[in-house]
């Protein structure tokens, strides 16, 4: 992927709009690019970027394949790729082993509370969305789902065919780190749930 931009020589390859520093209005255009695609989970279409920071869209996919020009000629981590529709950053090809060395190692590691949390609801409620998940645990869990993913113990189960939210179930590993054979086994947790658990599902639902 490279830049549209031009310079002379000696000049900066980067849009002055991208390169800009924050001011009292916010921050710039690359600092805002890379905090909201820091967090995304799924790739981010160039218009939506466009009404979140109130831009043009060619200012924003200018500065978006500038960044991703950037990223590669300095022979980062990770890429910004355009795919499906959106912008989104993956780790470089070439990084992956370690990548996933890293996060197989870190199996061995106890899960936090929070993750803990998550997986249970997974669990219970599977095929689940983070939105349903978070409703039920009272905070945002796309984190730690993020997590639980890359360690093999959730996947994505397609998704909802109402609302187009990514739906999530546990896997195989799952059940083979509790040596349980299937989720049958799972022991029954209807008397600790709170009674009004339906109904914050179903709000959540409609919401969503």
């Amino acid at each position: 992927m490279t830049s549209d931009f031009t310079s002379e020589p000696g000049e900066p390859t980067e849009p002055d709009e991208l390169a800009e520093p924050a001011s009292d209005d916010g921050p710039g255009l690359r600092a805002s690019l890379e905090a909201i695609l820091l967090v995304a989970d799924e790739p981010v279409p160039e218009v939506l970027l466009a009404q979140v920071l109130e831009r043009p869209r060619g200012e924003v996919t200018a500065g978006l394949r500038a960044l991703a020009a950037e990223y590669t000629a300095d022979g980062r981590g990770f890429d910004l790729r355009e795919i499906a529709g959106g912008w989104r950053f993956y780790t470089r090809e070439d990084c992956a082993p370690l990548v996933e060395r890293f996060v197989r190692d870190g199996q061995e590691v106890r899960l936090t509370q929070a993750a803990l949390e998550t997986l249970a609801v997974i669990a219970y409620r599977q095929p689940v969305s983070r939105a349903r998940v978070s409703a039920v645990r009272g905070v945002n869990c796309d984190g730690v789902i993020r997590t639980l993913v890359l360690r093999g113990l959730a996947e994505d189960s397609g998704t909802d065919p109402e609302t187009g939210a990514i739906l999530y179930r546990t896997t195989g590993y799952f059940l083979e780190r509790l040596g349980m054979a299937s989720l049958d086994e799972l022991p029954d947790l209807a008397p600790f749930l709170p009674e009004d658990i339906e109904d914050i599902e179903d709000n959540e639902h409609t919401r969503a």
